[in-house]
């Protein structure tokens, strides 16, 4: 089983006492977004556990946690965010110099394979130009090739709620300006370029299609083959492999104006988090089901050894 930390939420930044207490503990409870009332039990033992996908935009908080990961015997890797804009987009990050600083000591304590790097999603408004991006990717990436092999991108989608906030569609010159430079500079610098659900075909500019839950590198991390077949409940042109997402949506404190799964609600959502309570927004109710997981049916480890 693949245990994905979260794409629903912050983990790693918020709840990384709360993720530590569940590895303790050895299960988490998740409420199933389409029935509230039903919680499912997911066992966390790492020999269930295949790998977990930590998805973050600063994992400092998780650092302290690492030790404790790779004493269980838990395999993982970072999808680690990092663009370059400021808090008018992003209003609770860290200053962004000291999130860099994260990124590289996490990736000295893993391995450049084991952090990804996202520039995610590139945003377009007046000032935020597709030279303006150009000159930041170049920069970041002068930063960061030493850290990781692979940079994700994709382009904003304008959801309904972010009309009127400045942020635009991208036009197509710009997706095929942008991804040509993109390609080539991160080339350059020894990291694969790769796009995460982008109905474009960038192959041409050297820009791979992206698969965020990557049963590869999964199989890297592992030091061993998996058969892992695809997510098929994700977006259209999404490459992942299935996962069981244990994150909560409207629940991350960061605050992106872009991001897709807030909506308003996460302050009060924060405020009634317990890090000792199974799930990761407040506690089980009475009159709720839970549902244990058939762990024994997810199991995706090969046991041939390379």
């Amino acid at each position: 089983m693949v245990l994905s930390a979260s794409r629903r939420t912050d983990i790693p930044c918020y709840y990384s006492r709360w993720m530590r207490r569940r590895l303790e503990e050895g299960f988490v409870l998740v409420r199933n977004p389409m029935q509230p009332s039903q919680l499912r039990r997911v066992t966390l033992s790492s020999d269930i556990v295949d790998c977990i996908v930590f998805w973050t935009k600063d994992a400092q908080n998780i650092l302290d946690t690492l030790p404790l990961l790779d004493q269980m015997g838990y395999r993982y890797y970072f999808q680690f965010t990092i663009t370059p804009y400021d808090r008018q987009l992003e209003p609770h990050l860290r200053a962004k110099p000291e999130i860099l600083d994260t990124f590289t000591e996490l990736s000295r304590r893993i391995g450049r394979h084991r952090v990804v790097w996202r520039y995610d999603p590139i945003i377009c408004t007046d000032q935020l130009t597709a030279d303006w991006h150009k000159r930041q990717f170049a920069q970041m990436c002068g930063r960061l090739a030493p850290f990781t092999e692979q940079v994700v991108i994709s382009f904003v989608d304008l959801y309904t709620r972010l009309r009127g906030s400045g942020i635009r569609s991208v036009l197509p010159e710009e997706i095929t300006q942008l991804a040509a430079f993109i390609g080539q500079t991160a080339g350059q610098y020894g990291i694969q370029a790769s796009a995460c659900c982008e109905q474009m075909d960038l192959s041409g500019y050297g820009i791979t299609p992206a698969s965020c839950i990557d049963a590869v590198r999964i199989s890297r991390v592992c030091g061993a083959p998996v058969r892992l077949k695809r997510d098929n409940n994700q977006r259209v042109g999404c490459g992942c492999v299935k996962s069981v997402d244990i994150g909560v949506y409207n629940s991350c404190g960061n605050g992106c104006v872009y991001c897709y799964a807030n909506r308003g609600t996460a302050v009060r959502n924060l405020a009634a988090h317990d890090p000792d309570s199974p799930i990761l927004n407040g506690r089980v109710l009475a009159g709720e089901t839970i549902v244990p997981m058939d762990a024994s049916s997810n199991r995706q480890l090969q046991q041939t050894w390379f």
